[in-house]
């Protein structure tokens, strides 16, 4: 087993990035009414985006037409080989086909040129060839184009399906904006995944509620106080007043404290050591900003209030570390 030259494999490893990202930061300079008008035939679309492409550009194609997909621009991908037996049958009139061809001239998109002229929907390419056959017929071309690629033999595609890929997302997330694409949508979108979770869980879904919300009246010895704090596990409890609405909280922080200045844990109501307007949560409140509330305020759990503040709940941070929130 040969041994590996640690000095030139890393030499050649910070060449390969270096060039690919010299390819994807010439792409800005680009960026014309030619892409404004790329995004506008997309927005315009009242089908899907059809993305097409061989070899490595269509592994490249099947990215974009997933990212595409993901960010609100309905879209999937069709084999450009498939398509001149039988798949071309997936687009419709409605649609809009982007191929991707480094060179330009791949046979297989040329082949079905006539088909999808035929069909009268907009083509975009993106191609390394301004002045290639796909190029010339598109109706838009973004120019993908790089000038070297990172292979040491300029052979294999490396910087070229880089920049096609990042040409891709800027596309993507283009009209992600235009279409006022939200969080929201996004985790729809995902709903199996952390960011669907942390986007689309409520509190009302994590919190505790009945018994197990940590609760004592005004008036309560803070020695009483301290074994609810110990029974319920959040490390607090909520004061509430005689019709339930909350009137301090009591943390662990607030006992240390407490001891620090020798406070006689028998002798002292609860209400005398509170915490008053202690930071609360409604229900319907995404789990994400109650994550936001504990980061920004430096505190560990929260109370939940409805409309006339009245307890309600309690949740704290192991509660949205166990549901992958944080």
């Amino acid at each position: 087993m040969s041994t590996i030259d640690k000095d030139k494999v890393q030499s050649l490893a910070r060449k390969v990035l270096t060039t690919e990202a010299q390819a994807v930061t010439a792409l800005a300079e680009r960026i014309d009414d030619q892409f404004s008008t790329a995004c506008q035939l997309c927005i315009d679309c009242r089908g899907r985006i059809v993305v097409t492409g061989m070899g490595k550009s269509g592994h490249i194609g099947n990215k974009i037409a997933s990212t595409l997909a993901s960010t609100g621009s309905p879209a999937f991908f069709v084999h450009s080989g498939e398509a001149s037996h039988g798949d071309l049958g997936m687009i419709t009139g409605e649609d809009l086909v982007l191929a991707v061809s480094n060179s330009g001239e791949t046979k297989e998109i040329i082949t079905i040129l006539p088909l999808i002229k035929r069909l009268a929907v907009p083509l975009i390419t993106l191609t390394g060839n301004p002045d290639s056959t796909l190029a010339r017929t598109a109706d838009i071309n973004l120019d993908v184009s790089v000038a070297e690629e990172a292979c040491p033999m300029n052979l294999a595609p490396t910087a070229s399906t880089t920049a096609t890929l990042a040409m891709g997302d800027a596309l993507a997330l283009a009209l992600l904006e235009s279409r006022g694409f939200t969080e929201e949508d996004f985790a729809r979108s995902h709903p199996g995944g952390t960011l669907g979770r942390r986007l689309l869980l409520h509190v009302e879904e994590l919190m505790h509620t009945g018994e197990s919300i940590p609760r004592v009246a005004i008036g309560t010895p803070l020695s009483e106080g301290l074994l609810e704090m110990s029974r319920k596990g959040l490390g607090m409890t909520a004061i509430v007043d005689k019709d339930g609405k909350l009137a301090g909280v009591f943390t662990d922080g607030d006992l240390r404290r407490s001891l620090d200045n020798a406070v006689d844990i028998h002798a002292t109501r609860i209400e005398q050591v509170m915490t008053e307007n202690g930071k609360t949560v409604r229900a319907d409140m995404l789990a994400a900003e109650a994550v936001h509330l504990l980061d920004t305020h430096k505190i560990t759990a929260l109370i939940v209030v409805d409309e006339n503040d009245k307890v309600i709940g309690a949740l704290n941070i192991h509660d949205l570390l166990r549901a992958g929130i944080m």
